[in-house]
């Protein structure tokens, strides 16, 4: 027969089901709902029988000697074909495949690829079925969930039988071994999602086939045929099943929206799917929180459920025989009257156990992270169950607050760590009721990788490493400190609590956190000196991060300001650790080498004026005279014929006092070397923290700033901070510190053109504006969250300079352009700190007016801000414009 002709015979339907799908599609994005998935799979059965009934080929190849039929296989057999997924099908033959079968597939497939579906078929024998499954375990969990279709029905029972009989009977724990083991790689591969912002829907931890595995060993090892026999067999409490069914169906239902708006197969939920699926899930701002936010909190909270069912079902069904036996007792016992050792897991000897003891609730939690042993199925659900006997008077006896001050100071591996287990039971919420507002929340934004119930967790863990061999800090001196603190609890208190506030309808969760913790610890009897510095911690959490990042240090004003809000050593040792703590936690973005460098810089500086006292009443002309003997001691260093008491007269004081000895060897040098140039400029490395410093001397050009930092822009060297001197002479020095160039095999050659540019550029031969459109106005940005921008003008925090700081997203060429358009307001930039938090960039900018003065003028101030406003605008993404409407806040 003819292709055409046995193409032509299934067209119609494979056309019908086309716009069956297509209107399946709309109902869903009118109106979300999990039947889509029952529909799909309806609308696949019933093409595959009609293909079957109308087949020209089917009756040709003799199908009472060689029975056939067709099967659904993995998702499709299991009746939750998502919208875009792969349709699995088995076309099954008693003996061997006839010549026939290809013009078969072509007849039933061929249509289907037509209309642009993704079909994995395969055409075996029975033999060669039970035969490859019992080879390769993956062949086999597909089969596993094999339907019956059409054809005949005894054939499918059959395979059915010789799976059980064969592979399943005989090499059960083989089977079990293996699900478990490629279970743990899969975890390794796509990461926990229900933890992650960007999460895998089906194949990360918390994801639809941790589910999967579940039915998978139910039917391995208990032969269980329905989903629901998990709550009819007793392995799931009817809670339990209630409550993954309903996380099941959200998953679901996010999982097909995001094939729907994607027109794919798609199961990574990146950022810019979130913000669409939110709004086609109807989900609405409140408050402080996105609707965005609120989706993903939701979304989290049901990933986390099936998580817990799955890491309880496996350690419970999941273990062979070879990993433990029955018959020997127990090596570790619990030392706590009323817990036991069970098939090597922790649980209490009875119920009546906690009415007559509560605070084992509690005491559980510490000897499994002892004993390293994690909970039993039943423990979990007697925590649930008598969780209200924490309750206020639980939470004020002294013993309970000792027991939980062990528990935040044990370290323990991840798998068994005390918090993360009370957190997945409920009883942290229940124990620390402020906490409830941040179970599972999440923020829209690359730089929170966790919810921030799991971040303050992970900051509590980053604390307890410190100066151990799993130290994250890569600092010796966070280990030194915490050594040092006297009552590490407070610490630890503080490092659980700092981010609570978040859970709040508040402005400031820092301060709205401050509030709830003093709560906390007085429902539990600290006295008020502790639980003061508990609140204080929490409040001013970003005091020194938010300094270090976006104010000059160099001014003695800064400093000496972070030194009278701190107080004491004490208090400073314990709010840089938990600064440090706090970005460790947060994610690989906000915790960098540059990031650390400039927290210990800030750090260092405050410690000595707390042991110095305050350095603008000492004597400023005794450190410039030290600095100045220094100097003119003379050596190698200095070039011939330089004028060093010449130079000192026409120095700025700032620079002078800021400006460290060996530094100003190098600005004389490069000084000497000047000779009439319009600049010189020296690129020294930092290998530790990976950055490089360009230090540029030249004539003081009005404009200057803007034009090194669009040049390096175009040559993608990325700035993170920038100093500017201005001497007397009409000299500008400009310091910035910034990152590599993006190829450092040709980071000379780099480095060299962009010399050659900055000339054309100071000689007015370069547009830069230009330039920059034509080479990376096409670099592409990583999808990020689109956030309002917005600009602070703050007049009172410098004595000398007004400091605009800009919030907006970090987007190529935006220092140049937002320096430019201050040169263009007639604004001095005398310093520059650019704080990248992924998804966000804040640019803050130490000005003057070109008479030296701070713009305090409100005419002055909403012209600035019409400038930044305008380039705002312009670097916003087009579809976000509209609402890039940037607010100023006036100190």
């Amino acid at each position: 027969m003819p292709d055409t002709e046995i193409k032509q015979s299934c067209e119609n339907a494979s056309e019908i089901l086309r716009q069956k799908r297509e209107a399946l599609m709309s109902e869903f994005i009118s109106e979300p709902n999990l039947s889509v998935m029952k529909k799909n799979t309806r609308l696949l059965d019933d093409y595959f029988r009609d293909s079957f009934e109308k087949s020209m080929v089917g009756p040709r190849m003799g199908i009472s000697k060689n029975p056939y039929v067709i099967i659904a296989l993995g998702g499709y057999g299991r009746q939750e074909q998502c919208i875009h997924s792969d349709v699995d099908i088995l076309f099954l033959f008693k003996k061997e495949i006839p010549e026939r079968a290809e013009a078969l597939i072509r007849e039933i497939i061929f249509p289907l690829w037509d209309i642009g579906m993704d079909i994995g078929h395969a055409t075996r024998s029975l033999k060669e079925c039970v035969g490859l499954a019992g080879k390769d375990f993956e062949v086999l969990m597909s089969v596993l969930d094999a339907r019956f279709i059409c054809g005949m029905s005894p054939l499918y029972s059959e395979l059915m039988g010789q799976l059980r009989q064969k592979i399943i009977f005989r090499r059960s724990n083989k089977i079990t071994d293996w699900l478990v083991r490629s279970n743990r790689e899969r975890h390794r591969a796509f990461g926990d999602s229900a933890c992650l912002l960007e999460p895998n829907l089906k194949e990360g931890r918390g994801g639809l086939r941790d589910y999967h595995t579940m039915l998978w060993l139910a039917k391995i090892r208990f032969g269980l045929e329905k989903p629901r026999d998990l709550e009819y067999q007793g392995y799931l409490s009817h809670a339990e099943y209630r409550s993954m069914g309903q996380a099941l169906a959200f998953i679901r239902k996010t999982r097909n929206g995001l094939h729907i708006l994607t027109c794919r197969k798609y199961d990574q939920l990146h950022f810019e799917h979130q913000l669409r699926l939110a709004g086609m899930f109807g989900y609405p701002a409140d408050g402080n929180q996105q609707g965005v936010e609120k989706f993903l909190t939701d979304l989290h909270g049901h990933m986390n459920v099936i998580r817990q069912n799955h890491l309880m079902f496996l350690h419970e069904l999941g273990k062979t025989h070879k990993w433990f036996d029955f018959k020997k007792p127990p090596k570790k016992q619990p030392r706590s009257e009323g817990l036991a050792v069970k098939k090597e897991a922790l649980t209490f000897t009875s119920p009546e156990a906690i009415l007559e003891n509560p605070l084992l609730l509690l005491r559980i939690f510490e000897e499994s992270a002892r004993l390293k042993m994690p909970l039993k199925a039943e423990a979990r659900r007697l925590i649930r169950d008598f969780s209200d006997l924490a309750g206020t008077e639980f939470r004020a006896l002294r013993e309970s607050r000792k027991i939980f001050e062990r528990i935040l100071a044990l370290r323990a591996p991840d798998e068994f760590s005390p918090l993360s287990e009370m957190l997945n039971t409920g009883f942290l919420v229940r124990f620390i009721p402020e906490m409830t507002g941040v179970v599972n929340r999440t923020e829209y934004d690359t730089y929170h990788v966790y919810p921030v119930d799991r971040h303050l967790v992970r900051t509590v863990r980053a604390v307890r490493q410190f100066g151990t061999t799993d130290d994250m800090s890569g600092d010796r001196l966070c280990g030194d400190l915490y050594r040092e603190i006297r009552d590490r609890t407070i610490l630890l208190w503080a490092a659980l609590l700092h981010d609570i506030g978040k859970g709040r309808d508040s402005e400031d969760h820092s301060r709205a956190g401050a509030e709830m913790a003093l709560t906390a610890l007085g429902q539990r009897k600290y006295g008020a000196g502790y639980a003061d510095t508990v609140s204080f911690l929490v409040r001013e959490h970003l005091l020194l991060i938010r300094t270090a990042t976006r104010r000059d240090i160099d001014e003695a004003e800064t400093v000496l300001s972070c030194a009278r809000k701190v107080q004491t050593p004490e208090r400073l040792r314990m709010l840089y650790l938990l600064s440090v703590a706090d970005l460790i936690a947060t994610g690989p973005k906000a915790w960098s080498e540059w990031t650390a460098i400039l927290l210990r810089d800030l750090f260092l500086r405050v410690m000595k004026v707390m042991a110095q006292g305050d350095p603008v009443s000492q004597d400023a002309v005794s450190l410039t005279q030290k600095k100045t003997d220094a100097l003119l001691a003379g050596g190698d260093w200095l070039p011939a014929e330089t004028d060093l008491p010449g130079l000192f007269n026409v120095m700025s004081p700032r620079y002078l006092l800021s400006t460290p000895v060996s530094e100003m060897q190098t600005h004389i040098r490069l000084h000497a070397g000047l000779k009439g140039a319009p600049f010189v400029w020296q690129i020294e490395q930092d290998t530790a923290a990976n950055t490089r410093k360009v230090t540029v001397c030249g004539q003081n050009v009005p404009g200057s700033f803007s034009k090194v930092a669009g040049v390096l822009a175009l040559n993608r060297v990325h700035i993170l901070d920038a100093q500017v001197h201005t001497w007397r002479n009409n000299i500008a020095l400009s310091i910035f510190r910034v990152t590599p160039p993006p190829d450092l095999i040709f980071e000379n050659e780099r480095w060299e053109r962009a010399e050659r540019e900055l000339r054309s550029a100071l000689a007015g031969e370069l547009d830069i504006a230009c330039e920059m459109a034509e080479r990376i106005a096409g670099d592409a940005a990583c999808p990020v969250p689109d956030l309002p921008p917005r600009v602070n003008v703050d007049n009172l925090s410098s004595g000398f300079f007004t400091i605009i700081e800009i919030f907006t997203r970090d987007l190529p060429g935006l220092l140049f352009r937002l320096s430019d358009a201050l040169f263009r307001c007639r604004l001095d930039i005398r310093s520059a700190q650019i704080a990248t938090t992924a998804s966000q960039v804040v640019d803050v900018f130490y000005v003057r007016d070109f008479d030296g003065r701070k713009v305090d003028s409100p005419d002055r101030i909403r012209q600035i801000r019409a400038a930044i406003d305008a380039v705002l605008r312009e670097v916003c993404h087009a579809d976000a414009r509209d609402r890039c409407s940037p607010e100023e806040a006036v100190v």
